[in-house]
């Protein structure tokens, strides 16, 4: 049977042209059009305080978000913000050289979402020393930092199977995991979670792994060879918006985009545009808003010598195809619309 849409596909589209429209401005108006670049710097006028914001990739809707809600604390807080990250979000060394450049430029404290623990260890290290270091969206799992902000990424790939327990009904099934590269501490966190639940699903055979380099395209050929050596898959889950683009390629290209029970993470337009198409059954939501926000605020908060958590959750949200327009989804799939 057709699904139809009507009133809610052009809600979405109206809505995802309000937020990409908001969103470019907002980078145009800090940056002159150019866009953040790896070593630049935006800044907000006299400060107090600089904090280096050392994102797992200069570019992408998520990281921006967590930038945005960086810049509305530092507005608040009166501090300032540099914008860094390298080109791709598995680059650790980057990160690293990133790290120690804010360093010398004389940043007051770090803000980092680490891409590779054992590569940045040594630099993390050493900026401790001399700085309040905070990480964000992904744990640290043997570096003990000042604070972590952030999902909890076991918590959410937990939900993410109970999700895909869920839309099987309990049924015998064999599912996939099409994660990030091998080695990467967020994928590794979410990956245990949804592990701990199979374990308690003796119907549902875990076919293959599939672990990208290189992005979206890699991420299609490695489902297509998956679907292609381990037979027919029932359900997949994506452990990022890459993975899940490349999935639903895949799916697409074996006439199967609505047959396989498709649970993903993050919530870009393209996959709200998958979510509302049925290809994404449910979505498991972040906060990248708020971790930017509660990092800039717990930052401060250390350089002032104020005790601040170890740890803070900013949560996570299933977001479902039936129930995506509901109010407070809306809220959190475009937190910059106000």
């Amino acid at each position: 049977m057709r699904r139809r849409f009507g009133k809610t596909a052009v809600a979405l589209a109206a809505v995802a042209v309000i937020a990409a429209f908001f969103l470019a401005e907002f980078w145009r108006s800090r940056d002159g059009g150019t866009g953040a670049s790896a070593g630049s710097e935006v800044r907000t006028g006299k400060h107090t305080y600089t904090i280096a914001l050392v994102m797992g990739m200069r570019h992408g809707d998520y990281w921006k978000t967590v930038y945005t809600g960086a810049e509305a604390a530092a507005k608040e807080l009166g501090a300032s913000i540099s914008f860094l990250g390298p080109d791709d979000e598995q680059d650790g060394e980057g990160q690293t050289e990133l790290i120690r450049q804010a360093l010398a430029d004389g940043a007051d404290a770090i803000l980092v979402a680490p891409n590779d623990e054992v590569v940045l260890t040594e630099a993390l290290t050493e900026a401790q020393k001399q700085v309040p270091v905070l990480t964000l969206d992904t744990e640290l799992a043997a570096l003990k930092v000042k604070a972590h902000i952030g999902t909890d990424n076991y918590g959410s790939g937990v939900k993410a199977a109970e999700e895909l327990v869920r839309l099987l009904g309990g049924e015998p099934g064999r599912i996939a995991l099409v994660g990030f590269a091998p080695g990467t501490p967020k994928s590794e966190q979410r990956e245990a979670g949804i592990l701990s639940v199979l374990q308690s699903h003796p119907e549902l055979q875990l076919a293959g792994r599939a672990n990208p380099h290189s992005g979206q395209q890699e991420a299609k050929e490695l489902v297509l060879e998956l679907e292609r050596t381990s037979g027919p898959l029932d359900g997949i889950i994506a452990l990022n918006s890459a993975a899940v683009l490349g999935t639903a390629d895949a799916l697409d290209s074996l006439g199967k985009k609505r047959q396989v029970k498709l649970v993903s993470f993050d919530s870009t337009l393209q996959e709200l545009e998958l979510l509302q198409n049925g290809v994404i059954r449910s979505l498991v939501v972040q906060n990248p808003f708020g971790m930017g926000y509660l990092g800039v605020r717990h930052a401060v908060d250390a350089l002032k010598q104020r005790q601040i958590p170890e740890q803070v959750d900013t949560g996570f949200a299933v977001v479902r195809t039936e129930d995506m327009f509901a109010t407070g989804n809306q809220k959190l799939l475009f937190p910059l619309i106000r």
